[in-house]
C-alpha cells in the first residue's frame, strides 16, 4: 500500500461501548477494544493456542462445519482458479475437533496449505460456550458463529447485516472500504463466489498491478485495525471489508443481525432485489434506464416522503403495512417476476 491506511475509528469498552442504537446509528466502522476481554475463550488464548485449541476440542460436540482447504502456494488467499470457473479451495466438512488437529499438523510445516473453518453456529458445534459468550446489547436470537483457521485471508467482500465480530485467538487485520469504493475493488461475478459473497479480486498487497488501475484509490480511502484476543469491530452493512488472519491459530466469533423496523418485520434480503435490477434496468437504452434511475431514486434513495400528500390509510406500499398486506405484495412481486 502506498503511504498509511487511516485507522478505523476507536472506543474502549471499559470507556462505555457504544449502546446497540449508538452503533447501528454510527453507520461506519467502529473498533470496540477489550469489549469480550472475560470470555473464556479469549483467557484460553492468552494462555497458548495449545491451551485454546485443548480446551475448544474438549467441547467440541462432534458435528461437522464448512472447511476450506487452499494448496500451500495459494499463499492463504481465498479465490478463484486460474480459468475463472471455480475457486482455489476444496470445500470439505469436519468436526472443530478434526480442523484443530490439522492446524496443530499444519503448525509444523514452513509452507503449510491454509485451512479455515467457516461461518460455524457455535450453538449447533459447541453449544456449551453459548452461556458464557454472549453480548448482552444483542439480543438472544442473535446466533454467534466461529471461525477457526490459520494464515488465511477472505478478500474484500460485504455482507447485508449489520455485524459484530469479536477476535478470540490470534491477531487479525480488517481493511475496510467505504460502500462507494466498489468500482475500485475490481469485483467478481455476483452469481459466481467463493463462499456466496463477491470479492475483489484486485490483491491488495500488490497495488501497482496494471490491470486494477482503481486500486491504489481505495487503498488511499482505506480504513485499518488490528484486532487481539478480547477486541471487537462493528462492519456496518455493505461496507467492503478484507480480514487477514497472521497467526498459526486464528479464532473469531461473530453476530450477524438485521434490527426489527417499526412496523414490527425484519427487512428482506435485498441482494437478490439487486440482480433483479441488474436484469432489469442494466441493458436498457440510455435514456430509459435514467428514467428509472429517477423514479429508484424518488420512490426508494429519496429523502423526501412521496406518499405525503395521500390520505394515511390510502398509502398502499408506502405507509404502514400489516402482515397480510405484506403478503399479498410479495405475491403481487412474485407474479410480476
Amino acid at each position: 500500500m502506498s503511504g498509511a491506511p487511516a485507522a478505523i475509528e476507536e472506543c474502549r469498552d471499559g470507556d462505555g461501548a457504544p449502546a446497540l442504537a449508538d452503533l447501528v446509528g454510527h453507520a461506519r466502522p467502529l473498533v470496540i477494544r477489550g469489549l469480550c476481554r472475560d470470555w473464556p475463550m479469549v483467557a484460553w488464548a492468552r494462555q497458548s493456542d495449545d491451551a485454546f485449541a485443548r480446551e475448544l476440542a474438549r467441547r467440541d460436540n462432534g458435528s461437522e462445519v464448512d472447511a476450506l482447504l487452499l494448496p500451500a502456494g495459494e499463499g492463504g488467499v481465498i479465490g478463484y482458479n486460474a480459468a475463472f470457473d471455480g475457486f482455489n479451495y476444496t470445500h470439505h466438512r469436519v468436526s472443530i475437533g478434526q480442523g484443530l488437529q490439522r492446524l496443530a499438523q499444519y503448525s509444523r510445516q514452513p509452507e503449510a496449505p491454509g485451512l479455515a473453518m467457516q461461518s460455524a453456529l457455535i450453538g449447533a458445534c459447541l453449544p456449551g460456550l453459548l452461556d458464557d459468550h454472549a453480548l448482552p446489547f444483542l439480543d438472544p436470537s442473535i446466533q454467534p458463529r466461529i471461525w477457526i483457521g490459520n494464515r488465511v485471508t477472505t478478500p474484500a467482500h460485504f455482507d447485508e447485516y449489520h455485524n459484530v465480530a469479536c477476535v478470540v485467538c490470534g491477531v487479525r487485520r480488517f481493511t475496510l472500504f467505504a460502500p462507494e469504493q466498489a468500482r475500485n475493488l475490481y469485483v467478481g461475478p455476483l452469481d459466481f463466489a467463493p463462499t456466496g459473497a463477491a470479492i475483489g479480486i484486485a490483491r491488495l498487497d500488490r497495488p501497482d498491478d496494471p490491470r486494477y488501475p482503481g486500486l491504489k484509490l481505495a487503498l488511499a480511502a482505506a480504513q485499518v485495525a488490528e484486532l487481539h484476543p478480547g477486541d471487537a469491530i462493528y462492519i456496518p452493512p455493505l461496507w467492503w471489508h478484507h480480514v487477514e488472519s497472521l497467526q498459526r491459530i486464528n479464532a473469531l466469533v461473530n453476530y450477524w443481525w438485521k434490527p426489527v423496523l417499526a412496523d414490527g418485520h425484519a427487512p428482506d434480503t435485498a441482494l437478490g432485489c439487486l440482480m433483479h435490477c441488474i436484469l432489469a434496468f442494466r441493458s436498457l437504452p440510455p435514456a430509459e434506464r435514467a428514467a428509472w434511475r429517477e423514479l429508484l431514486g424518488y420512490y426508494v434513495f429519496g429523502d423526501e416522503d412521496p406518499a405525503a400528500h395521500l390520505p394515511a390509510d390510502r398509502r398502499g406500499i408506502l405507509g404502514p403495512l400489516t402482515p397480510g398486506q405484506l403478503a399479498e405484495i410479495r405475491a403481487s412481486i412474485r407474479r410480476y417476476l
